[in-house]
């Protein structure tokens, strides 16, 4: 769990000790499952949610698969050949699959990613892949977004960092206030990003071009 601890750490939670949570084992994980499914009123040994805690621990596996990983791995590998390229470097409408650390429910939406390379570059796929680590773990958006700006600047260096995320909260729509189609759009610019607002406006003009 070495990755999770470090990355909480660049949120301001470095109390927190991580490493003193016992994972459950796989057994222990889907007796959790038939006790909600228990606790929500149903029968966990009816013939229709019987096999329902594999399905829902195999899925956790995929949906939170990004606290096994780690984004700085994916962007150690960078390339310094740039030909004298001084301009953004933008992925644009990258899927954002994750679940709110409140109530587990999902967010959906899309990611735009843009930095300002200095002397090296990263392979763009990389890009689109710190964004899926972090998606698949529980947080907030506000700090996914934050997380994704740290680790790119962390790694790569870069005169500046952009990034916005539009998303939907399940959380919203489907419990409590039910208000549909509303979307939460979070922010974070470094560097120049921040401190040039012709550049920043840019960056916000690519993200808005259909």
């Amino acid at each position: 769990m070495d990755a999770p601890s470090r990355d909480r750490t660049l949120i301001g939670t470095s109390g927190l000790d991580l490493e003193a949570v016992k994972r459950p084992t796989r057994e222990e994980a889907m007796e959790a499952v038939r006790t909600l499914i228990a606790w929500a009123g149903d029968d966990p040994r009816r013939e229709g949610v019987i096999d329902t805690p594999k399905r829902v621990v195999d899925a956790y596996a995929e949906w939170f698969e990004g606290y096994q990983l780690d984004p700085a791995k994916e962007l150690s590998r960078t390339f310094e050949d740039v030909q004298g390229y001084d301009d953004i470097v933008m992925l644009r409408d990258i899927e954002v699959e994750s679940h709110c650390e409140h109530h587990m429910a999902p967010f959906l939406g899309k990611a735009y990613v843009a930095y300002m390379p200095t002397n090296r570059v990263v392979g763009i796929s990389k890009l689109a892949k710190v964004v899926e680590i972090f998606s698949r773990r529980l947080q907030t958006q506000e700090t996914m977004t934050q997380q994704i700006a740290d680790a790119i600047t962390d790694s790569l260096r870069p005169a500046g960092v952009a990034i916005l995320i539009d998303a939907a909260h399940q959380c919203m729509t489907t419990r409590g206030v039910h208000h549909r189609h509303v979307s939460t759009i979070t922010t974070q610019f470094t560097g120049v990003f921040k401190t040039d607002a012709t550049l920043r406006q840019r960056f916000l003009d690519f993200v808005n071009k259909r």
